[in-house]
């Protein structure tokens, strides 16, 4: 017979009734005591286990920054930014343009818009005038400079004249953009939304620059009104924009907080190498998305950070951000002291170099031999990283913890192995193919961060447990029509956005 004895996992010991219980133990004999003994170091030990895996929790999450994760810049807080430390490697060239680089020098024009001729009126040795002389060589020098530029006010009148016949007046029509007595012209207006939208001065600075630069004066209140107009003129190039994206074969899709009125809401972003859409909703997952509806209808590759949102569109196929792993492994190289995270960003980092090299020398796939080598290393990696962070055990009641899209863990068990049960979700699963028609339990993405939506989104580097091919359809190349196909397999796997 055995004495139970409640010891809370996260509060403190129960000791007023162990010395009642152990002498119970020890006047019912050895065999009493030794099961005592046992109760009490098993409750002990999956106490030490438990606050052993929060522990490890609890400094991951101190560990982790802007550098070695998806956490935005904005949470390192003041005073504690990491140093930056680039994923790119010295290249052992001189900085500057290399041999061969074509260059970009400013060179003379043939047809100038004006020529000055500075001719010399006397001889420099004996004094004659050279006035009637003709030039025996010339030398050409030119000056690329920017006229100044002053406001020009048209002024329009209507005149009203009388009929010598009936006596009749009949006055002229004002031009249908001439609609009161003062505004701005079409010019004016489109260099100040062009300052404040597509160079993204401040309303101030900008009224500031058209009264200084052009000697155009303006107020808040009529740039406002000049960029709300452009906005409705622009409604079908929008429209023509976001069917472009809809059609492409590759796309790459984020979020980020933004301040909209004093109010936080959300900026989303859409874009290929050469169409980029912005929408502003109150929320950030699906109920926007649909809203916005650019990815219910996408049929390509949707390249975003593995926000659970996504991945509920299964109409499409998907890929996860080659940047978010790279600061994922990071974090399991400089905190976690696993040596295989640093292999597997080196890894990384070459493939991305191959494809660049091959898609520059105009080749359409990496030779065979390449392949099956990266696809070789990236596998052995793989069981390495999953050996040292192995899936969560299971809870008390018998199930797995339950490991979100971004990784984090919903119920967290002990790993034996000192490994983190978290990186097998947030960073092992991704890295590793999905059986088609498969999804990841629900969980909370990680923090996005727009900067990191590449300028050119044209294709990429897959690379599997089945092998790597390379993906060299332009995103965007469908045109703006709609889709070319209405259905595609769905394959969860990581892709390794080619892109600078």
């Amino acid at each position: 017979m055995t004495c139970g004895l409640q010891l809370s996992h996260h509060g403190p010991v129960e000791t007023e009734s162990i010395g009642d219980r152990t002498i119970q133990a020890y006047q019912r004999g050895p065999e009493a005591v030794i099961a005592l003994v046992g109760e009490i170091v098993a409750e002990l030990m999956g106490r030490i286990v438990a606050l052993e895996t929060e522990n490890q929790a609890l400094r991951a999450r101190l560990g982790t920054n802007s550098r070695n994760s998806g956490k935005p810049p904005s949470s390192d807080g003041p005073g504690i930014k990491p140093h930056p430390k680039s994923q790119r490697k010295p290249s052992g060239r001189k900085s500057g343009g290399q041999p061969g680089h074509p260059g970009h020098t400013l060179r003379l024009v043939d047809e100038p818009d004006e020529v000055k001729v500075h001719a010399p009126s006397h001889c420099t040795g004996c004094g004659e005038s050279l006035a009637e002389m003709p030039a025996v060589r010339r030398e050409r020098r030119q000056v690329v400079d920017i006229p100044l530029v002053k406001a020009l006010v048209v002024e329009h009148q209507v005149e009203t004249k009388c009929c010598p016949g009936c006596g009749m007046e009949t006055s002229g029509v004002f031009p249908q953009d001439v609609k009161g007595p003062m505004q701005y012209g079409a010019r004016a207006a489109a260099a100040a939304v062009y300052f404040n939208q597509a160079q993204l001065l401040p309303q101030e600075r900008t009224c500031e620059v058209m009264e200084e630069l052009f000697g155009c004066p303006m107020v808040e209140g009529t740039l406002e009104s000049a960029v709300g107009q452009c906005h409705e003129q622009l409604a079908d190039t929008e429209a023509a924009i976001k069917r472009g994206i809809e059609g492409a074969e590759v796309a790459h899709f984020d979020e980020t907080g933004t301040n909209v009125g004093g109010k936080s809401e959300w900026l989303h972003v859409a874009s290929t190498g050469r169409l980029t859409f912005y929408a502003i909703q109150k929320k950030r997952g699906r109920e926007a998305l649909d809203a916005i509806g650019l990815l219910p209808n996408f049929f390509g590759r949707a390249i975003h950070d593995g926000f659970t949102s996504y991945w509920q569109y299964r109409q499409c196929e998907h890929g996860l951000c080659n940047a978010h792993h790279l600061r994922e492994l990071t974090f399991v190289e400089e905190e976690l002291g696993q040596v295989w995270a640093k292999d597997q960003k080196e890894l990384l980092l070459q493939i991305k170099q191959a494809v660049e090299d091959a898609r520059n020398q105009g080749q359409e796939e990496l030779p065979t031999e390449m392949k099956g080598e990266f696809s070789a290393r990236y596998d052995v990696l793989l069981e390495i990283g999953f050996k040292a962070n192995p899936p969560p055990e299971p809870t008390r009641q018998g199930r797995t913890a339950e490991v979100g899209q971004g990784g984090e863990s919903i119920r967290t068990s002990a790993s034996t192995q000192g490994g983190d049960a978290g990186v097998y979700g947030r960073l092992l699963g991704p890295l590793r193919q999905q059986p088609s028609g498969t999804r990841y339990s629900d969980g909370q993405g990680s923090a996005e961060d727009i900067g990191l939506l590449s300028d050119d989104n044209r294709g990429g580097a897959v690379l599997s447990n089945t092998g790597l091919h390379l993906e060299f359809a332009q995103a965007g190349d469908a045109g703006l029509g709609r889709p070319r196909r209405s259905h595609r397999r769905q394959s969860y796997c990581a892709s390794y956005d080619i892109a600078e």
